[in-house]
């Protein structure tokens, strides 16, 4: 962090934040990218949106923003799995895919107004889960399966499909996964 007061002003400020989290190896938050250049959160959130404007692979998690460089440098293998279960089984669903390796990228759900809606998770430990849930119990948050009875999608990747399948096999087990019929 900068021991700078300076406040960095527009174009600089985005520069500066865009090579911040191309460098970076985890999520930045808004709060301390607000500090880091001596403005309020919302302009680094109105940053983002213009960064995000100009096709900047950014996106917003719950432990803050990541930048997308090559999603394809790393060999990942994804799968997007249907699930279905009551909010409470929620802690559960996603402690049995993080125990298996498996990065939960996101929730989906069909929305009978506004379509498709997906929402960006970006979760892979047990330390990043339990961020992300205590953010949903501190915002008093609703998780998004709630609008569609429980059913809901998760775009998953793992490093090895075995993982991927390993982590299905206990949803199936738990009785989360949905199948078709």
């Amino acid at each position: 962090m900068s021991n700078n007061t300076k406040k960095i002003l527009g174009e600089e400020r985005r520069s500066l934040i865009l090579s911040w989290l191309q460098e970076a190896t985890k999520p930045l938050s808004g709060n301390d990218l607000a500090k880091r250049t001596n403005v309020s959160r919302q302009v680094i959130v109105q940053d983002i949106s213009l960064l995000k404007a100009r096709n900047e692979p950014i996106i917003a998690t719950a432990q803050g923003y990541l930048y997308m460089a090559d999603p394809y440098a790393i060999s990942k293998h994804e799968r997007v799995i249907a699930c279905s279960h009551k909010p409470e089984d929620t802690t559960k669903e996603m402690i049995i895919l993080v125990d298996h390796g498996v990065t939960i990228k996101d929730v989906k759900i069909e929305h009978p107004v506004y379509g498709d809606l997906t929402a960006s998770i970006m979760v892979s430990t047990r330390t990043e889960l339990e961020h992300f849930l205590s953010r949903i119990a501190e915002t008093n948050a609703t998780y998004l399966s709630a609008l569609t009875s429980g059913t809901h999608l998760h775009t998953i990747e793992a490093d090895s499909i075995h993982k991927l399948d390993a982590a299905c096999k206990a949803l199936e087990e738990a009785g989360f996964l949905l199948h078709n019929e």
